[in-house]
This record gives structure tokens, C-alpha cells and sequence, in this order.
């Protein structure tokens, strides 16, 4: 499996969000700023975070996002679901009519395995255990990151 961009980008604003999260409504244009993220795809990735109930926005002068939850509330499983859509490897994973084999299919209880590993891995991580993570990588708040 291979995350687009979408996933990665909207993890770091998101990562960007914990970050500043004493701040109150975060502008959209400062996080594309620290981020490198130009803006429009930012507004783009935004929708789907709202609709996931991840992030809440304000609009007007003084507007931005903020995060609904705590970071340690909120999973990285829901962030790349919220904006990758199904973290299965193939389609038949997620939805075994898509294809009329599944049922005799052994390769697929491989995918299945897959599937399950990689969400393990992202349930298990908490949008706060990125924001430790970078802590431990010496880079605060102010400074630039990269997932």
C-alpha cells in the first residue's frame, strides 16, 4: 500500500494542529505555510476531516481549524481512513462481492493479513504519539516537520 499525498499532507496539517493546538483557530494559510502545502490543496483536504468529525473550521478574518478531540484522542487510523478511504491493500478485502473469487480465493486471506497489520499499526498510534514523537525529534513547534 502506498499513501497518496492526501494522506500524507493531511496528517502533517493535522500533526501541525496538535502542534499549535493552545492557539486556538489555526489559519489555514499559516499551516500551508509551515507545511509547504499549497493552500488550495489544503482547503481541499480539509472537507473530509470535517466530515469525519477530526476537525472543526470557522470562516471570516479571524477563522482556521481547530481539532474536535484531544491528539491523544484521535487515531491515525481515522485520518488516512478519513482521507484514503479503506486502508486494504485490494478491493475484495474490504468488500468480498466485488469479486465473485473471494471466497475460494487464498491469496486474499493474504491481503486480509496485510490489512489488519496495517491497521493495528495506525489504531495503535494517537495523533499525541506524533506530536511526542517529533518532541523527541527535536523539532518544536515552530519549526518544519515531514511525515
Amino acid at each position: 500500500m502506498k499513501l497518496s499525498t492526501r494522506g500524507r499532507y493531511g496528517l502533517r496539517a493535522l500533526l501541525d494542529l496538535a502542534l499549535h493546538q493552545g492557539d486556538g483557530l489555526v489559519p489555514l494559510k499559516d499551516i500551508a505555510r509551515r507545511q509547504e502545502i499549497s493552500l488550495s490543496y489544503l482547503e481541499r483536504l480539509t472537507a473530509p476531516l470535517i466530515a469525519a468529525g477530526l476537525v472543526s473550521s470557522t470562516r471570516g478574518a479571524r477563522g482556521g481549524i481547530k481539532l474536535v478531540r484531544p491528539p491523544s484522542q484521535i487515531r491515525i487510523s481515522e485520518v488516512i481512513e478519513a482521507l484514503e478511504g479503506s486502508i486494504g491493500p485490494v478491493e475484495c478485502v474490504g468488500d468480498p462481492s466485488h469479486c465473485q473469487r473471494s471466497a475460494l480465493c487464498a491469496s486474499r486471506d493474504i491481503w486480509s493479513g496485510l490489512r489488519q497489520a496495517i491497521f493495528q499499526v495506525l489504531d495503535s498510534t494517537s495523533l499525541q504519539d506524533l506530536v511526542d514523537r517529533q518532541g523527541e525529534k527535536g523539532q518544536t513547534a515552530t519549526g518544519m516537520y515531514w511525515i
